[in-house]
């Protein structure tokens, strides 16, 4: 018997929202964020990454749809729905007076948890905040100041949580303790979802990603996945001398001239490799289009580039990163 698959953290189902004067920001979203995983959102300006949240979140109405959450609906059932989230915006507002113990145990009060100093202590020094616990919040640099709204989106112990562009205007060292907090908090059960502009922070964190354009939720994908499906490799030869041309005899392969001619790049699929565990590469019922790609075709190519005559000095790859794929499929879309 089958094992049934647990319910999501957050069902969306059918969301629309249009904006007086027609305009469409979403179009019929459909997406199920799991419990206990980290789900990046990434997509440019415009394209309805902070409308999604906030509807999610219960800040703006959808036009039509539903969205659950841990089961609750967020409009016939918010308060319940409300308690499982914590939303981490991009800027603070209007406490800049405040210290930030106080501003992080305000937060929890808002949803009517009982105080609890011994829980605002531990998110504090989770975030390295303890030592600024007295300090104002218009004291605190761009960098603190963000770790406080991640206390403060903790503060009441929420199940899932929301960090809309998390790192924005951060430091690489800042940003990358960030990142280790967010792990720490999905293996202890928190469901996160970010929207980034930084593909990198996606491609580290992520264990799945959703791509939105235009209102449009145009894939979600297992991380390893999508660069799996989606990424190529490149092999870039270094020659001994320079080519004016691609040899004829090595056209097949689909080669490109780089570097004023001291270079060869040539592009390959590594997941179409066919290759069993003794090399072989599929004997006579491969096809041609089989032949050159992956592994085989490089052996093949290093083959065609000796008898061609093409001395060789160096070699590497490199994979597509997720940015690559990322702009290739919004271009995609586009066209």
């Amino acid at each position: 018997m089958q094992e049934a698959r647990p319910a999501p953290m957050i069902e969306v189902k059918g969301l629309t929202k249009t904006y007086g004067g027609g305009f469409t920001a979403l179009k019929s979203i459909d997406l199920d964020i799991r419990r206990g995983e980290i789900f990046a959102l990434l997509g440019p300006n415009g394209a309805g990454k902070t409308t999604l949240i906030s509807i999610i979140c219960g800040l703006v109405n959808p036009s039509s749809g539903h969205v659950r959450v841990a089961g609750h609906d967020i409009i016939s059932d918010f308060r319940a729905a409300r308690s499982y989230i914590g939303l981490v915006p991009q800027e603070l507002t209007n406490e800049a007076f405040s210290t930030v113990w106080d501003s992080v145990s305000f937060s929890r009060g808002l949803f009517g948890k009982p105080r609890n100093p011994a829980h605002i202590e531990q998110v504090l020094r989770s975030l390295s905040l303890w030592d600024k616990r007295k300090n104002r919040l218009i004291t605190l640099s761009g960098g603190m100041k963000r770790r406080v709204l991640i206390a403060k989106a903790l503060a009441h112990e929420p199940d899932v949580l929301f960090l809309d562009e998390p790192t924005a205007g951060v430091d690489v060292e800042l940003r990358r303790d960030m990142w280790e907090v967010v792990r720490e908090l999905r293996d202890n059960g928190v469901t996160i979802i970010l929207t980034t502009h930084y593909i990198e922070e996606a491609e580290e964190m992520a264990d799945r990603i959703g791509v939105i354009r235009s209102g449009e939720l145009v894939l979600v994908e297992e991380k390893h996945a999508l660069m799996r499906s989606l990424g190529r490799k490149e092999l870039t030869l270094q020659l001994r001398q320079p080519l004016d041309e691609v040899p004829e005899s090595l056209t097949r392969f689909g080669l490109a001239l780089a570097d004023d001619g001291h270079a060869l790049v040539y592009t390959y699929d590594d997941t179409s490799v066919t290759s069993d565990s003794d090399g072989h590469d599929g004997g006579e019922h491969g096809t041609e289009e089989h032949d050159i790609e992956g592994q085989s075709g490089i052996a093949k190519l290093l083959a065609g580039l000796d008898n061609a005559g093409v001395g060789v000095k160096d070699l590497y790859t490199r994979q597509s990163s997720l940015e690559e794929i990322f702009v290739s499929l919004v271009q995609e879309r586009k066209e």
